[in-house]
């Protein structure tokens, strides 16, 4: 079993003012630094226990790809240090050991080696590695013809041919075509199961939440949070945002949950309830039923353009169904300061069994990331039960019209 162990890391690059400065460093007798330290990761502290899935998230430049080198060591620490137990297989760069002249064959032979294998492993390993890739005669082709996604397939084929004890994956899936993101992510999830220890860093919000069990967020080379996959993720939402008079703040809840809000407060959510056809509150409803979602609004300050939007989570804060006013051209317009707005989305409830929740967005412009009045994650919590429709299993239904001859 395979455990990540990350104490004090920190990585920092020498500036110097000029050449001659290096050089002087270099040559000329005594102590003294003729250098500046810039600091790309600091006091990184964080532990995967084995079998556990560690997501890891932030913005470019927040030194994802850094900590992921130093923890493999391919990039050694300025400060701090690494432990890991048991065989690690990674993926970080594109191709990386790939040799552009070599063909597919001759690189899974040389990658092999270098993840541990011998030459009798990989030799076993090549008709697997072969199928699941499944890049054809490129096998037998040099490396230089690959398409960014072929590589991709051969690399990750090769490092998790033998399942290993800690698997490290970069954003190197991201190139990948859906039938092979989906091919891949099946034999993680299969490793997982199996007792294989996960680093996994992606954009994907998710992949993220589907896999990992719990995700830090870096920020400016710092952890910024640490915790469940859906609330580091609500937080990385909302630090996307426009960054001007914003504020993003989290409470956690009387059920447990941790509640996101973030924005300007140029306008704000008062009140949000779903309702049955009635009007009466709701917090259980039925498969198929009609609901009423009706949100009081009101404006802090004079607003040119309101869009409102509201987006649907499952148990496990996968996305369901979102949409806003601005997609179904209702978009409001010169609104003033202190004005009131309640708005209602009525919709059928074609939603599996299990608990969901509303996040709302009040916004200008199609998405909430150029002008983000406000973002509230857990508005509203509510149930779905089956009282009334033919059994069947999903977060959807979709009853299907069944003919035969």
């Amino acid at each position: 079993m395979g455990q990540i162990t990350v104490k004090d890391l920190g990585k920092a690059y020498k500036r110097y003012p000029s050449r001659w400065s290096r050089l002087a460093e270099w040559v000329l007798p005594g102590d003294k630094t003729r250098h500046e330290l810039t600091w790309v990761l600091q006091n990184i502290n964080f532990t995967v226990s084995p079998g556990e899935a560690l997501g890891i998230v932030g913005m470019n430049g927040a030194g994802k790809s850094t900590l992921l080198k130093m923890i493999t060591g391919t990039t050694m620490p300025t400060t701090g240090s690494v432990e890991m137990s048991g065989r690690v297989a990674a993926l970080l760069e594109l191709g990386m050991g790939f040799h552009p002249d070599f063909t597919g064959r001759q690189n899974v032979y040389m990658a092999g080696q270098l993840l541990g294998l011998t030459l009798e492993n990989i030799a076993s390993l090549m008709p697997e590695i072969e199928a699941f890739a499944e890049i054809g005669d490129y096998i037998d082709q040099p490396a230089r013809m690959y398409s960014s996604g072929m590589q991709m397939r051969l690399a990750f084929s090769v490092a998790t041919a033998r399942r290993p004890d800690i698997l490290i994956v970069d954003e190197a899936l991201s190139v990948g075509d859906a039938y092979f993101q989906h091919k891949s992510f099946d034999r993680i999830r299969k490793y997982r199961e199996q007792g294989t220890t996960l680093l996994l860093v992606s954009h994907d919000k998710g992949a993220i939440q589907a896999i990992c069990d719990r995700a830090i967020l870096l920020n400016s080379g710092k952890l910024a949070m640490e915790g469940s996959p859906e609330s580091v993720m609500d937080f990385y939402n909302a630090m996307l945002a426009d960054k001007e008079n914003h504020k993003v703040e989290q409470k956690v809840q009387e059920d447990g949950r941790v509640q996101t809000v973030s924005g300007s407060g140029e306008a704000t959510l008062v009140s949000v309830n779903l309702l049955n056809r009635d009007g009466q509150p709701l917090e259980v409803g039925s498969v198929g039923q009609t609901v009423r979602l009706r949100l009081a609004i009101r404006c802090v300050k004079p607003i040119n353009e309101l869009v409102v939007g509201y987006l649907v989570k499952d148990r496990l804060g996968q996305s369901v169904f979102g949409t806003n006013t601005f997609h179904h051209k209702h978009v409001l317009q010169n609104l003033s300061e202190g004005q009131d707005i309640t708005i209602e989305f009525s919709f059928d409830l074609n939603l599996g069994e299990g608990s969901y929740s509303v996040s709302i967005a009040l916004h200008g412009d199609d998405t909430h990331v150029a002008r983000n009045y406000e973002w509230r994650d857990h508005a509203l919590v509510f149930s779905v039960l089956n009282s009334s429709v033919n059994t069947f299993v999903g977060v959807a239904w979709l009853p299907p019209q069944i003919r035969w001859w």
